[in-house]
């Protein structure tokens, strides 16, 4: 029960991904007044040798010695490993009379981090509704129309569309507008940017969009108005029969209208992707099949605790409430540095297992991910399997080819006809490179692509099997892809 906001500090700083860390990081040095940023030095074995002198100092092992974490009134041991922090440092009592806590100060001419940081960072998007009202003040129209035109205004999606009848919005008790003034309310919208919103269905949206277009689109507007069904089904040669046309004007029509917005309030607010950074690095060695793994973590501040104040909470003349402050933000500041350190270490273990066993997909190609359950990697890394599950939550690793999230490595999947294990990754993966190599005029039926499948070594798959992969592709069936 002591241990418990330790670990669960440790799970946390664990399962975040590296722009979530360094946040993280940024509060804790905010908050934290004997948490400081780590002076560069000059080479990690002259690190190394420091910290091997301040142990023979000492007679201790820095290195293996934990923290002992306690909450009782006596603080000595959680504190005995501070002492070796700063050895150059003898005589305490004329440090404390001459010295302060370090804070580097900032040239007069050096910019503020945080106001240069203020002023880069983009302003909230506009919403569809913030969009349209703004619109909407310079329409010239009655007043009941301005009101009805406000009240369907609420009532359009991210979208564009307009989610409920125009018949639900009219209470004579309550409005003072009429049925006819939300219909000409809602003509109004439909000429608000971006072409298309308002409208309550697909067909509508891309009329009004048509009917603004610069082109002739007459074709087009009666293709959508009479045989939308016919259209959104595929069935190109039953529209041509019925409008007494070629199949190839049919087609032409449908390229023209594949320029159309189906989404078009998404134009508007739309959601920024959010940035991805690879917090795994992996490269080829010098010899062949050799593959280095390294943390990404070259822009991660390091953290130390001021020498002040290790030497400060060892000061008698020091009064006890103060002291008691400072005890407890050591300790959480030495909790966040352990919990940084173990996560590198925790991350770095896995992936390079990881590396080991998908040696194949590093070499090959995302068709030869293999299986991979995380309780292997668990086992070999000698952590829980949960340990593993939150140290490649939210994870990406760079290789030679792109970037991937360290999740996919793992996977479950089936033998080939081989005997050799395919993830099922890989499966869809081949898949995919089946659909892609079809011919559209003829596409390929679930249990034909599930054939091929066979083919290429991968049996005992069920058609069901294939169609779900199909749909997590967001491949459509064969009779919405086919070409005619």
């Amino acid at each position: 029960m002591k241990l418990a906001p330790h670990m669960i500090q440790s799970m946390e700083i664990l399962q975040m991904p590296i722009l979530a860390l360094q946040e993280r990081i940024e509060q804790e040095l905010n908050s934290n007044p004997v948490l400081e940023l780590a002076e560069p030095q000059a080479g990690d074995a002259e690190s190394r040798m420091d910290e091997q002198q301040s142990a023979d100092d000492t007679g201790e092992d820095v290195s293996e010695k934990d923290l002992v974490v306690d909450t009782d009134n006596n603080k000595i041991e959680d504190f005995e490993r501070l002492d070796s922090i700063s050895g150059d440092f003898h005589d305490y009592g004329d440090y404390m009379g001459q010295a302060g806590p370090y804070r580097r100060r900032a040239a007069a001419d050096e910019p503020d981090r945080k106001l240069e940081a203020l002023k880069n960072t983009a302003a909230p998007p506009q919403s569809l509704h913030e969009y349209l009202t703004e619109q909407w003040l310079f329409i010239d129209a009655e007043p009941a129309v301005k009101e009805a035109g406000g009240l369907i205004i609420d009532y359009i999606d991210q979208r564009g569309y307009l989610t409920v009848r125009i018949e639900q919005l009219h209470n004579k008790d309550k409005n003072n507008f009429t049925l006819d003034d939300l219909k000409e309310a809602l003509a109004l919208i439909q000429q608000l940017e971006p072409a298309g919103v308002g409208a309550r269905d697909l067909g509508e949206c891309l009329l009004i969009q048509m009917r603004q277009s610069g082109e002739d689109m007459s074709f087009e507007m009666k293709l959508v108005s009479e045989h939308m069904d016919d259209l959104l089904d595929n069935r190109l040669p039953d529209i041509a029969r019925k409008m007494r046309c070629s199949i190839e004007a049919v087609n032409q029509a449908v390229e023209r209208m594949s320029k159309l917005d189906t989404s078009p309030g998404l134009q508007i607010g739309r959601e920024q992707n959010h940035p991805v950074s690879a917090d795994v690095i992996v490269k080829e060695g010098d010899k062949p099949g050799e593959y280095i793994v390294s943390l990404a973590d070259s822009n991660l501040p390091r953290l130390q605790i001021g020498d002040y104040y290790a030497k400060l909470v060892k000061d008698r003349s020091v009064a006890q409430d103060t002291k008691q402050f400072l005890q407890n933000n050591i300790r959480s500041a030495q909790w966040i540095i352990d919990a940084i350190e173990q996560r590198k270490n925790t991350l770095l273990r896995v992936t390079e297992a990881v590396v080991k066993h998908q040696r194949d997909f590093f070499d090959k190609g995302p068709l030869h991910l293999h299986p991979l359950p995380m309780s292997k990697v668990a086992d070999e890394v000698g952590v829980h399997l949960a340990t593993v599950s939150r140290a490649v939550a939210g994870k990406y690793v760079q290789y030679a080819s792109g970037v991937m999230p360290l999740r996919k490595f793992f996977s479950g999947g089936v033998e080939d006809a081989n005997g050799q294990a395919k993830s099922w990754e890989a499966i869809r993966a081949r898949l995919q490179e089946i659909i892609e190599a079809e011919d559209k005029t003829r596409p390929l039926s679930d249990d034909q692509i599930r054939k091929h499948l066979a083919e290429a070594g991968i049996e005992n798959l069920a058609r069901r099997t294939v169609a779900k992969y199909r749909k997590l592709l967001d491949i459509p069936a064969a009779r919405f892809r086919k070409k005619y």
